[in-house]
């Protein structure tokens, strides 16, 4: 057994409901990460699993790890050519004044020795594309699915910073941090769906319940 759900499982994949504050990678500082789970996430198999893309450390959600090289390689390139279907949730601090739209910024990343690195929009940066529509309001907040065609660094933060003019609730790079603005714990942004389609076999298709910090702003994924 482990203690982090499970939101898909076959021979060659697992989907992992990610929790909140969990990161990926090992922090330099050091502490607990993803991999501190692995060999719960064996469940059986030979290998431990590995991830196939990264999720930030706030965000919770739907992450593909690969149960053997092969499926590692055939993930990984399906990612690369922007295959997957993405679906985040997020809460922003403040509602847009249009219902639905989509954000298109070239994206670089900068860095100083006051604030650490964080991404621009910058003319010579990388393209980044995200669709998006306002599901709920709810106390001058809005709750709003994101579906990224491309999967840069920070990209849905980002794009709600500079696309929106609306950061996501408790983003303390992008925003005002957590604690502040209404008292989120966190980034609040969630990855909700995932589906990769697979040669030959039924696409791995996943989905993540939205967590209960969400529910405490009043906001449900019905």
């Amino acid at each position: 057994m482990t203690d982090i759900p499970i939101v898909f499982e076959d021979g060659e994949a697992l989907v992992i409901d990610k929790p909140a504050g969990l990161p990926v990678d090992r922090p330099k500082r050091g502490g607990a990460c993803l991999e501190d789970h692995f060999e719960q996430l064996r469940l059986g198999f030979q290998r431990a699993p590995a991830p196939v893309h990264r999720l930030d450390t706030d965000t919770s959600g739907c992450l593909l790890l690969a149960r053997n090289p092969k499926a590692l390689k055939r993930f990984a390139k399906a990612f690369e050519e922007r295959l997957v279907e993405k679906r985040y949730l997020g809460v922003l601090a403040g509602v847009p004044q249009d219902a639905q739209g989509t954000v298109e910024l070239s994206l670089a990343k900068i860095s100083s020795v006051g604030k650490g690195w964080r991404m621009i929009a910058a003319k010579k940066g990388k393209p980044s594309v995200t669709h998006w529509r306002v599901l709920d309001e709810k106390d001058g907040r809005a709750l709003v699915e994101f579906r990224p065609e491309t999967g840069r660094t920070h990209q849905i933060r980002i794009h709600c910073e500079a696309g929106l003019g609306l950061p996501l609730l408790g983003d303390p790079v992008y925003g005002t941090g957590p604690g502040k603005n209404g008292g989120a714990p966190r980034t609040m942004l969630h990855a909700a769906g995932l589906l990769v389609p697979r040669e030959g076999k039924l696409a791995i298709e996943a989905a993540a319940p939205l967590p209960r910090d969400f529910a405490a702003l009043g906001f449900d994924d019905g």
